[in-house]
């Protein structure tokens, strides 16, 4: 794909998931949460130019910088996102404005990747900015569904203060 595809398909999946995350939706145990993240990582690895053939070394380690930054915004994205347990079991989440801040300075420090990687003459090709945002919402999502997961027992757990139901007979209500 070109630069131009690359950057559709980043500008379109970010206001998707962004979108997506600014209303309450259900965390889904069972789904595959790396799917999106790893479609978007084999398209990015695909091009040849994700590193500059005349500086190596700097355009690796500018793309490890991209990666680690990509998570760690999902990262921060996944713990300042609001999550909650309905009365019927289901884990819901929704994005902060916290969240918003996260991403919005993950944006900013990726422009500040770029610039630097501009002001030392190492081509930067939109497959490492779709790397990155890979990297982030695999983050994002794991982090996430095992958040959920360790609400889900609570929630479908035993006993509970006030529940109505009458314990098995020998059993008391602690």
């Amino acid at each position: 794909m070109s630069g131009l595809v690359d950057a559709l398909v980043i500008v379109v999946v970010a206001v998707l998931v962004i979108a997506r995350q600014s209303r309450a939706t259900p965390i889904e145990g069972e789904r595959r949460w790396w799917l999106l993240p790893t479609i978007l990582a084999v398209v990015a690895l695909r091009e040849p130019g994700i590193l500059d053939a005349h500086h190596h070394t700097a355009s690796a380690l500018l793309l490890g910088a991209e990666l680690l930054l990509g998570v760690a915004t999902g990262a921060g994205w996944a713990w300042t996102t609001r999550i909650w347990v309905e009365p019927d079991g289901t884990v819901w989440s929704k994005s902060s404005r916290a969240s918003a801040a996260v991403w919005g300075a993950g944006i900013g420090l990726r422009v500040g990747l770029f610039a630097l990687g501009a002001a030392v003459g190492v081509h930067q090709d939109s497959s490492a900015l779709l790397l990155g945002l890979a990297g982030t919402l695999l983050a994002r999502a794991g982090i996430l569904a095992r958040r959920g997961q360790l609400l889900r027992p609570a929630a479908n757990s035993g006993w509970a203060y006030g529940d109505s139901r009458m314990a098995p007979a020998g059993e008391e209500h602690a």
